[in-house]
């Protein structure tokens, strides 16, 4: 079976996985081919942040693995990355970019009466040299129109404010109604194909209204449909929650934004590479201005859980294989019976290779770029994904098997670049 295949395949059970020996010293040779090192992981996965119009950098990443021949066997998304995610698992993958590319051109426009000035306009900026000072200006009347006139298959003004309500219903709960978008899913995603034979899955993100918890609607355990890649992004108070089962849900990046740490607890026993894409970088410079803390507050807020999520996975990596080195020592370098069961979970030799890619604002950019949907601002960060993508896939050794007595790796062009010679 090719290697560009094998990605592919459904991941095996742990159940069906044979044990294996720890290895003398350093892994195998190392290999040269990219599709070969990902095909050593049983699991490879996609891993989308929340963002709004950011999220068409994660397109640009996704074209990008696409092309080199790498094809994910899990899709986990937050918000605007479950969006990205169901339409990446909902099609075939000779179709997928064709899908992604007319989802985003159609949500880039405004809708309502400004779709046509919209058009206009574009037209004439397109004329234009394009300059920071360009875009910054088209960013920022794509995200007034967003905020007067909503956005073409994705969500519409209410036409009532909903101050004057008081009833509980979505009109006095939210600004906008997003009906549209279950429209658009509807059209460029196959549900039945998520929950068809699992070789691709599909995590999404919520958070629960009536407890606060994080819940995660996963195809290998649930049916997913329409409802659950709304709920996921169900942003208050822009958009109302949606009901599911007879409970409702909001936008799971309220509670946490990057989908790493659910991955981490349901890959038990398996190596895993984890294509974490973020929208939100942790690092920034220091603001100087009003606008510029209130970008930096974002960025914050939602680029947190990453560092928080990647912190634990190495912690209790360090604390597997010290465990395993531990027993090892024993005299009859064996547990107890009475402690194997308790012990086991934590002593499987997988390895977790994490390579992040990071969004990198422009300078001009401003608080409001999460919804700033206008065609320049998302065709700007798709090929910002397409070339973090091709920066990172030129570095082959990101993707090999980190060292089994290190049990992790977590790798990122940006952070290496940045690092002191």
């Amino acid at each position: 079976m090719p290697a560009t295949d094998m990605v592919e395949e459904a991941m095996p059970s742990s159940s069906k996985r044979q044990a294996r020996t720890r290895p003398e010293g350093r892994t195998q040779a190392p290999r040269t081919s990219l599709p070969e090192l990902v095909a050593q992981y049983p699991v490879v996965a996609l891993v989308l942040q929340g963002g709004g119009a950011l999220g068409a950098y994660q397109c640009g990443v996704y074209e990008g693995l696409h092309e080199a021949g790498l094809r994910p066997n899990w899709l986990a998304g937050t918000s605007i990355g479950a969006i990205n995610a169901a339409l990446i698992a909902g099609n075939p993958p000779d179709a997928r970019i064709a899908r992604m590319r007319e989802f985003w051109e159609t949500v880039c426009e405004p809708g309502g009466a400004l779709s046509w000035p919209a058009s206009a306009l574009r037209s004439a900026f397109a004329a234009l040299p394009q300059t920071p000072e360009l875009e910054a200006g088209a960013a920022s009347l794509s995200a007034l129109a967003a905020l007067w006139q909503g956005q073409r298959g994705f969500f519409q003004p209410r036409a009532v404010s909903p101050f004057i309500l008081a009833d509980g219903s979505a009109h006095a709960t939210s600004f906008y109604d997003p009906a549209p978008l279950r429209a658009t899913l509807e059209r460029l995603v196959d549900f039945d194909r998520i929950n068809g034979d699992g070789a691709v899955r599909l995590s999404i993100g919520t958070v629960e209204i009536a407890t606060g918890n994080v819940r995660y609607f996963d195809s290998h355990s649930s049916r997913i449909g329409p409802e659950h890649v709304m709920a996921s992004g169900a942003l208050p108070p822009a958009f109302p929650p949606v009901e599911i089962e007879g409970r409702a849900y909001w936008d799971g990046g309220l509670v946490s934004n990057t989908p790493l740490e659910y991955l981490f607890e349901q890959c038990a026993r398996q190596d895993t590479l984890a294509l974490q894409v973020d929208l939100w970088s942790a690092r920034g410079p220091r603001p100087k201005t009003m606008m510029d803390v209130l970008e930096r507050i974002k960025d914050i807020q939602y680029s947190s859980r990453t560092r928080h999520a990647t912190t634990h996975a190495t912690r209790t990596q360090r604390l597997r294989t010290a465990l395993t080195d531990l027993i090892g020592r024993l005299p009859d370098g064996r547990l107890p019976d009475d402690l194997v069961e308790a012990f086991a979970p934590w002593l499987d030799d997988r390895v977790l290779n994490i390579v992040h890619l990071i969004y990198q604002a422009k300078p001009h950019e401003e608080p409001f770029k999460d919804y700033a949907f206008g065609r320049i601002a998302m065709q700007a960060h798709w090929q910002a994904g397409q070339h973090d993508t091709r920066l990172t896939l030129a570095h082959p050794q990101f993707f090999a098997l980190p060292d089994r007595d290190k049990g992790f790796a977590v790798h990122d062009v940006h952070r290496m670049a940045q690092a002191p010679s």
